[in-house]
């Protein structure tokens, strides 16, 4: 999508919303009641499989599938900014549903983008739903920023990659925006001792992107508690393989491929 083109559907999304972003009912935006009812599913702990090395604990509002997915693919790729207040919300009760009873301060670090793709999707589309859910959370009595520490180095995009493809392009992915010892690094450690280090990101595939963001601000001296998405793909690990609600493969020992949905 051009720039000039992605402004346009930004704007008109603000001013002529095109109906619900997630089943395109007409008069009905940003989100419908029905698809709201699916947005506030109660969150649940997620694992890939297999799991990565280095992942943190992950949450996802739930699967990447109809009304979660076209909400996603509106907000990220279609411009549709005008979703980013109940994406913002959605993410919260993510984030809120992995916190201790009467948490500290919360540090949300959104993955970042690669200069391509924030201009590509005219924003970075994390950064602003960061803020939104930081918001959502602060309305609910949780003390929340955010903080971008990572600068993405530029990668193939990872939509069609397998699982070995996202590990490599993820490995090398990050690097710390600031040097060590800066006052802004020192701030980020600081702020990790005083709270909790959540990495935010739209869509769990491989979680191999959550791990490269997880071990470089651990470099940083800001470990993650834990990951929270939006949504989560499910694996299917052969003939007859699943996942439970919590993740875990319980089937496909047949040894063929890893087939990803999204």
């Amino acid at each position: 999508m051009s720039v000039l083109r992605a402004t346009l559907v930004a704007l008109l999304d603000l001013v002529l919303p095109a109906g619900c972003g997630g089943c395109s009912l007409p008069g009905a935006p940003p989100v419908c009641s029905v698809c709201q009812v699916i947005l506030d599913e109660p969150p649940l702990p997620w694992w890939p499989t297999p799991v990565p090395p280095g992942l943190p604990p992950c949450r996802t509002g739930g699967r990447y599938t109809d009304v979660r997915r076209e909400l996603v693919l509106n907000y990220k790729e279609r411009g549709r900014r005008g979703l980013a207040a109940p994406l913002g919300r959605a993410m919260a009760a993510v984030v809120a549903s992995g916190l201790p009873p009467s948490p500290g301060p919360v540090v949300l670090v959104p993955v970042p983008a690669t200069a391509a793709a924030v201009r590509a999707r005219f924003g970075d589309h994390m950064a602003m739903l960061a803020r939104g859910c930081a918001a959502e959370l602060g309305r609910g009595g949780i003390v929340a920023s955010v903080a971008a520490p990572l600068w993405a180095r530029p990668r193939p995009d990872s939509a069609h990659l397998d699982r070995f493809a996202r590990a490599d392009a993820a490995r090398n992915a990050f690097a710390a925006r600031w040097p060590a010892g800066s006052p802004r690094t020192v701030a980020l450690r600081d702020a990790a001792d005083a709270g909790l280090v959540v990495v935010v990101d739209d869509v769990l595939t491989t979680g191999a992107t959550l791990a490269a963001v997880a071990a470089q601000l651990g470099l940083m001296g800001a470990p993650v508690a834990f990951g929270a998405t939006l949504a989560a793909t499910e694996l299917r690990a052969g003939r007859g393989a699943g996942l439970t609600r919590s993740g875990y493969a319980d089937g496909g020992d047949d040894g063929a491929p890893t087939v990803y949905r999204r």
